[in-house]
């Protein structure tokens, strides 16, 4: 599981930085809303990291600038993949969420949920940016896997 998972976390680590282009050069045609979700998938991993790590969060919703959202997305890499490295993944991790509901989960099944929550808002994301006309590029774990994991 842990090598899937460094796999998964490649695989976005791969594609966060296009999408990241994609949404700064279509910025100005897709909904506001949209370029927010941009902000919130990189708040979301770094929240759901430092509730692994014992950490204080983020927020979920702030809004950062696209080199801000650069920069976080490589730290929330590293940070996973030493969680990877660290953590045994069947550890169990108490939370809050931001509604103050208290939540046990373990560090597989919190990683596993970053990696799909980013899949989720990505396509949010492309399809705002077809909408407009534009073009985004193939984002599918398979290609990915054909290419970098042979």
């Amino acid at each position: 599981m842990q090598s899937f998972l460094r796999d998964l976390f490649h695989y976005h680590h791969h594609f966060n930085p296009l999408l990241i282009n994609l949404v700064e050069q279509h910025a100005a045609l897709i909904p506001a809303q949209t370029v927010g979700l941009l902000s919130h998938i990189f708040n979301a991993h770094q929240i759901w990291n430092a509730r692994i790590l014992g950490e204080a969060p983020n927020g979920v919703f702030q809004s950062h600038a696209f080199d801000v959202c650069r920069a976080l997305e490589l730290q929330n890499h590293q940070t996973t993949l030493e969680i990877l490295d660290a953590v045994d993944l069947s550890k169990l991790i108490r939370y809050t969420n931001t509604k103050g509901q208290t939540f046990e989960n373990s560090v597989r099944d919190i990683l596993f949920h970053v990696a799909n929550h980013t899949t989720h808002h990505r396509g949010q994301i492309v399809a705002a940016v077809r909408q407009v006309g534009g073009e985004p590029f193939a984002s599918d774990f398979i290609f990915f896997a054909r290419q970098e994991l042979v």
